[in-house]
């Protein structure tokens, strides 16, 4: 996509086009926010596939390996999709679900909230159909439309406190520093550190928010990026282990298929049979 930022929508007779044309897993160069209004969604993406039912809100951020296929209900389909690269809106609440496919998409009730969604996404169309759009308009109504997503997030998760607050600011803090440090093999101590905490506060917060520990999550990160690099290059499996940290070939080895259920080799092959 070369453009800073667009907006479509896809209805039931888009849905069965999609449906009828090749759609393997593949990454892309910008942001996706999908607003399901009516219909369903199969989502592939971080190597899992699930069936989520309208309304929602799904994000993929850049690099993600996904798939969408939109689906009908009741014959119906009815989606916002909105695309946009980084710099379009550097500081986004979407950090959070930055890595985490359970983050990623938000089922929402039929209230006045997720029709207040639907009006935002009008009104950015609406000002994408001028001759010369106003892309500061766009930029200020999309910073509204994240900002009445992640506070229906906080009331689903009863996050309505200061210390919750206090926490989610600190895991944010955390997955930032992790995505520009995970393929080093660093433990819980150096991000502890980093956050100027001690390791089991740490361990506290991202128990509290993802119900995974420190080690849990970096593990993660390295196992989503080791399946990007097992499909995307041609690179061996030791040498994708040392990249992302693990300068052991058979605990790398041992994590993967402890992890993933299968080896690294078995994943590889069953992918590209997949993608191709």
């Amino acid at each position: 996509m070369e453009e800073l930022f667009k907006i479509y929508k896809v209805d039931s007779q888009e849905a069965l086009r999609i449906q009828t044309q090749k759609n393997e897993p593949h990454n892309h160069n910008f942001e996706e926010l999908v607003i399901g209004i009516s219909g369903q969604i199969e989502h592939f993406i971080d190597f899992d596939s699930e069936i989520y039912e309208a309304p929602f809100v799904s994000f993929v951020s850049k690099g993600k390996i996904h798939r969408v296929v939109p689906l009908l209900k009741d014959g119906i389909c009815d989606f916002w999709v909105l695309r946009f690269k980084s710099e379009f809106i550097p500081e986004t609440t979407f950090n959070l679900y930055a890595y985490y496919h359970k983050s990623a998409t938000l089922q929402f009730a039929e209230n006045r909230c997720f029709k207040r969604l639907d009006q935002l996404c009008t009104m950015i169309y609406e000002e994408m159909q001028q001759e010369n759009p106003e892309l500061s308009v766009v930029r200020e109504l999309l910073n509204s439309l994240f900002t009445m997503i992640e506070v229906e997030r906080k009331k689903q998760q009863l996050d309505s406190n200061l210390v919750y607050k206090n926490q989610d600011t600190t895991f944010k803090n955390f997955l930032s520093i992790l995505e520009e440090n995970f393929r080093r093999p660093e433990g819980v101590n150096y991000y502890a550190e980093k956050l100027f905490m001690s390791a089991r506060n740490l361990n506290a917060i991202t128990q509290s928010i993802l119900q995974q520990s420190v080690s849990e999550i970096i593990e993660t990160r390295k196992l989503i990026e080791a399946k990007n690099l097992l499909i995307s290059t041609d690179k061996t499996v030791s040498e994708i282990g040392y990249e992302i940290g693990y300068t052991d070939k058979a605990y790398f080895a041992s994590v993967f298929k402890k992890k993933s259920g299968q080896t690294a080799t078995e994943f590889r092959e069953e992918m590209r049979k997949l993608i191709s």
